[in-house]
């Protein structure tokens, strides 16, 4: 999670705790209430089981930290614009806004404790934990520089400021994810599985350990693909070789070429969709998932993808 937030959140009226919205006051109920308190959205759907199951757990959590967060339930299959533009793949999927942008999110049923963990996460990155002071507050922003230095791709600055906080605060699980994420581009998975580990598996689920986790999980399935100049000879001499295109793809991948990565892996799902189980597509989720939802290549990557599936 974004744990780049300062300042005390102030206390909602508990009659607008809990609220069903849609697209038309998506940007009101969460872009601008989230300004003033983290808001954690619900995507569910009527025909959806595990959303039944999850979503009196959440309104009990959210009711339960007594305005420090809200919450706003999305029938996606009556907002399905909005549902394709936030790249919904599955429900139950769960996103927390704070400052009007996405900070952490979920997805499935989970049980009442790690709820709790992801509801206390928020509130304790807004400023609402009880007992946070100076200190919280200076983390909090040291944060925000090593996020902006990833934005610039500075990743030197940004492992000096998360060593920093972690001699603060060595539990700190946005700087042990960003630390680990600093490793990978190192190339040494070990010490980034090794930082990972120092993560309780409870509190594996914000986006920001998701990430890295396919970071590294990417990099040794990546260490198998062969020369890029080869593959691409390959494949240019034969299009519909999308095993030798998959295999470009992933090399592309171990090269840092992430945006080459990407458009193969489109140009695949628009000739076909539907090769090896959707092949294609499942690594393209997967190149996602590692980016981060928020990063340039992945926002607009998604944006094609909806075009090609949805055109």
């Amino acid at each position: 999670m974004e744990t780049m937030l300062k300042g005390a959140a102030p206390q909602a009226a508990p009659a607008d705790l809990i609220k069903d919205s849609d697209q038309t006051k998506f940007a009101k109920d969460v872009l601008e209430a989230s300004r003033t308190v983290p808001v954690i959205v619900d995507f569910w759907a009527p025909w959806c089981g595990p959303c039944k199951t999850l979503q009196p757990i959440i309104e009990k959590v959210v009711k339960e930290a007594k305005g420090a967060v809200k919450l706003v339930k999305i029938d996606i299959d009556k907002n399905q614009m909005l549902a394709q533009q936030l790249r919904i793949q599955s429900i139950p999927a769960v996103y927390a806004f704070f400052g009007g942008r996405p900070v952490d999110g979920f997805m499935g049923a989970v049980p009442e404790s790690q709820v709790k963990q992801f509801v206390d996460r928020l509130v304790q990155a807004a400023g609402g934990a009880p007992g946070a002071d100076g200190n919280a507050n200076e983390i909090a922003e040291l944060l925000e520089h090593a996020k902006a230095a990833v934005a610039q791709n500075d990743m030197e600055t940004a492992a000096q400021i998360y060593s920093e906080i972690l001699g603060v605060e060595p539990t700190n699980v946005v700087a042990l994810a960003g630390l680990a994420r600093y490793q990978v581009s190192l190339g040494d998975l070990e010490q980034a599985k090794e930082l990972l580990n120092q993560i309780p598996a409870k509190e594996r689920t914000g986006a920001d350990v998701v990430a890295v986790q396919a970071a590294i999980d990417l990099a040794e399935k990546a260490k198998e693909a062969g020369p890029i100049g080869e593959l691409k000879a390959k494949a240019d001499a034969n299009p519909k070789d999308f095993q030798t295109r998959l295999d470009l793809a992933m090399a592309y991948w171990a090269g840092n070429q992430k945006q080459e990565a990407v458009d193969e892996l489109l140009a695949m799902i628009k000739a076909d969709r539907n090769w090896n189980e959707a092949a294609a597509r499942q690594q393209l989720l997967k190149f996602f998932e590692a980016l981060g939802f928020t990063d340039p290549i992945s926002v607009d990557g998604r944006k094609r993808l909806s075009t090609i599936l949805f055109s």
